[in-house]
């Protein structure tokens, strides 16, 4: 008989946060929508605005609360999107600011809100103001805005420091003056100067361009980095990796007077009724975290701690107790991330022998090490049903309702993302999970448009395509409807009590209502806690929980709510 612990993991007092009221992100599920490969509506490839709205009630019933949509905005593409050339505009290739607005009536009417990325590290190279900085002198005011710097040797010729990019190679570019731009990602993604009051106005306008139009919320990309200590003489890059800096000190990354910034928008976010809400995308320590998610911040912040978890009992438990105990201090709610934009799939993660090296099975196109596909869509079905029963918001990315494994067989020619290049093919990059969706079993792209896809899809796609799952009570998508709509009605308070006494390699707790949430992370059957199943990530037994399984069970104070 399993018994919940005596003390309780308590994240805040505050109400459910339903849809509807000011708290609704604290305990929402979030559809993450990469908008090149989700739908095209004209078929020239690439997914856009109408495209999306057409798809609303795929949303709906699957029983999401919001959107994130990732950068829609004029692009060039050096980074999927995320160099941005205008940010109060729509890229034409996705739609215009009309169609925006339909998209944000038509989720409004579905009841589902709408959340947008806000790119405030770096702009494009083809944003007007760089374009700008480009044409002026060094020293204007028009370079004033990005991070321009003389270049060592008699004639500025070599860079002003060893630093290298995220993507690889060099972090600056020379622009034949003696000067060099600072670029943390790729050339094309010169960074803004945020010790220029022009820079900080021109983001809240943004802020304000699409709260006006009717955006709940923004996901804040690399929302560590805007503040710099770019003053003379610059350190090397072994001394900006050392690992004696104390906490807000270093030079480029999680600087405290970033969060001068993150005030300031809070304000802005509070003028509106009911307030606005954001998220940030912070890879910092997790002690660091709480800084980004405060009440007077940006009031969320990714933790992305299983994402990078081994399936396993201990794993999950302690990244979870750590979270929880991290937003309570914040007085924020957690967020649960298992895939996303930039990494492999977790279907295909929890396919991977554990431990196997990512980079280098993805560089075999997916061969060495031999992926068991089947374990990795049993695996993830039960961790999205762990998160799901967790207290606080829950991010999905496109396509893992169907289940979809990363494509790791991409041809180099079709590859995309500048890693690729960047790292002189020592890295494939993000593309495998970019793959644009099937919506149908058949046709030239699979349901995803009228003509062919921007990346290359698999034959395989067939078997995980929306249509060919709808309806069948053992498919993923059909899974998927089930936790949500369960989750939906057992909502509750931000809390939860371990169940100790539990059989190796399970986890398992309790949440307000009389309901309990049990993974066997174990290979083996266990003994079926008490209680009457109300979801089960995979088939089980009358009185025994399966190897590698998740349940909720209601008790009967429970069940007759």
């Amino acid at each position: 008989m399993l018994e919940p612990a005596t003390a309780t993991t308590a994240t805040t007092a505050t109400p459910d946060g339903a849809a509807g009221d000011a708290t609704w992100w604290r305990q929402a599920v979030v559809y993450q929508v990469y908008p090149r490969s989700f739908a095209d509506s004209n078929g020239d490839g690439t997914g856009d605005l109408p495209g999306l709205t057409a798809r609303v009630p795929h949303l709906a019933h699957l029983g999401v609360d919001a959107v994130w949509l990732s950068p829609f905005y004029p692009s060039e593409l050096a980074d999927g999107g995320y160099d941005v050339a205008d940010h109060r505009d729509v890229d034409p290739r996705i739609g215009t600011l009309e169609q925006f607005d339909e998209l944000v009536a038509a989720l409004h009417g579905a009841g589902i809100k709408l959340i947008v990325d806000i790119v405030p590290n770096h702009s494009s190279d083809r944003h007007p103001w760089f374009r700008q900085a480009l044409a002026a002198a060094p020293g204007s005011p028009e370079r004033e805005r990005y991070v321009f710097r003389r270049g060592r040797g008699e004639h500025g010729e070599l860079p002003p420091s060893d630093w290298t990019a995220a993507f690889g190679g060099p972090a600056w570019e020379h622009v034949g003056d003696g000067e060099w731009y600072l670029h943390l990602f790729a050339p094309e993604q010169p960074d803004w100067n945020w010790a220029n009051p022009e820079v900080r106005e021109d983001h809240l306008r943004t802020l304000r361009f699409w709260a006006d139009r009717g955006v709940d919320g923004f996901r804040i990309d690399v929302a560590h980095a805007l503040t710099k200590d770019m003053s003379l003489p610059l350190p090397t890059a072994a001394e900006l990796a050392a690992d004696d800096l104390p906490d807000g000190a270093h030079r480029l990354f999680d600087r405290e007077e970033v969060h001068e910034v993150y005030r300031e928008w809070r304000r802005l976010f509070d003028s509106y009724d009911p307030p606005r809400t954001a998220v940030a995308e912070a890879w910092v320590p997790a002690h660091r975290r709480s800084r980004y998610a405060s009440p007077d911040g940006l009031g969320q912040a990714f933790n992305f701690d299983l994402l990078r978890s081994a399936f396993d009992a201990c794993s999950f438990r302690a990244v979870v107790e750590e979270n929880l105990a991290l937003a309570a201090r914040a007085g924020s709610s957690s967020t649960w991330v298992l895939s996303n934009h930039d990494v492999v799939r977790h279907a295909t993660r929890y396919a991977l022998p554990d431990g196997a090296d990512e980079e280098a099975w993805l560089l075999s196109g997916g061969t060495e090490p031999p992926a068991d596909h089947e374990r990795g869509l049993r695996r993830a079905r039960a961790a999205t049903a762990f998160v799901l029963a967790l207290p606080g918001s829950t991010y999905l990315y496109q396509g893992e309702e169907l289940g979809l494994p990363e494509v790791a067989d991409l041809p180099a020619g079709a590859l995309q993302d500048p890693t690729w290049v960047r790292s002189g093919g020592t890295r494939k990059g993000r593309d495998g999970c970019r793959v644009p969706l099937p919506w149908k079993a058949s046709g030239t792209s699979f349901g995803f448009g009228p003509g062919p896809a921007h990346l290359p899809q698999p034959g395989w796609y067939a078997d995980f395509a929306a249509d060919a799952q709808d309806g069948d009570p053992a498919s993923t998508l059909e899974f998927y409807r089930r936790a949500l709509a369960r989750r939906a009605r057992l909502r509750c308070a931000e809390d939860l009590e371990w169940v100790e006494g539990t059989p190796e390699g399970v986890v398992a707790f309790r949440r307000p209502g009389g309901w309990t949430c049990a993974t066997n992370f174990g290979t083996e059957p266990v003994p079926l806690p008490a209680g009457r199943v109300v979801l089960s990530s995979g088939p089980i037994g009358e009185t025994l929980l399966g190897g590698e399984t998740t349940v909720w069970l209601e008790d009967e104070a429970g069940a007759a709510r």
